[in-house]
């Protein structure tokens, strides 16, 4: 007997639906992987996130990553992307991706592929003294700079800090007026000379759409 035009037009969807992608990513940058993800509309993407403060601790990254994409097969996902560079992890990380199969985004850390590797290439000798910040460290400048460093109770240890910088890039993911209010408020703060570089989400959305269509 037949099966009913509703049940084989089921099937025919379930054969032919992406398979879900589990993004395991920063928390520095999942904002950025959702605004990604709904632009080139993948809805079969799902993400996950480390802790953003691994950006301080890049030693914890590849093992917690490690447990991450353990725990990501035994749910079930067959598909898992990477959503780091190296980020500080001295090929660590690259083993674990090797371990288990899986891909990461290219580059050193976010601030390159923001800006995309060939540009970062192409900038990174006249960029060496400079303090980069991203949509992400605008927002989060009083938790992750000023009070951790303890910049808010003695300004007087910003030399100590920041006293080999000369620039304050601002690698702006969004066009947000707060924001750039944020960047250029730090770099006074800092003693810092200021520029904003308007990159988007750079190599982040090559990355992420080739992993949802399941290319390397």
């Amino acid at each position: 007997m037949a099966r009913p035009e509703k049940e084989r037009n089921a099937t025919v969807q379930q054969r032919t639906a992406p398979q879900k992608v589990l993004v395991i990513a920063c928390g520095m940058i999942a904002r950025e992987v959702l605004a990604v993800r709904d632009r080139l509309g993948f809805d079969h993407i799902e993400l996950t996130c480390l802790p953003a403060e691994y950006h301080y601790y890049p030693d914890r990254i590849a093992p917690a990553m490690d447990k991450a994409i353990t725990q990501a097969r035994a749910d079930g996902y067959r598909h898992v992307f990477v959503g780091y560079a190296d980020c500080g992890t001295g090929g660590l990380l690259d083993g674990v991706c090797e371990k288990h199969g899986v891909e990461r985004i290219a580059g050193p850390h976010c601030f390159a592929f923001y800006q995309g590797l060939d540009a970062f290439a192409a900038t990174a000798e006249d960029d060496m003294m400079s303090f980069y910040m991203t949509d992400f460290l605008c927002r989060q400048f009083d938790a992750f700079f000023l009070k951790p460093l303890g910049l808010d109770r003695h300004p007087e240890l910003i030399e100590d800090f920041f006293g080999n910088y000369e620039k304050l890039i601002y690698l702006a993911q969004t066009d947000d007026p707060a924001l750039d209010s944020v960047a250029e408020g730090a770099a006074r703060l800092l003693g810092l000379a200021y520029e904003k570089r308007r990159t988007g989400y750079g190599d982040l959305t090559t990355a992420l759409d080739q992993a949802a269509r399941g290319k390397p």
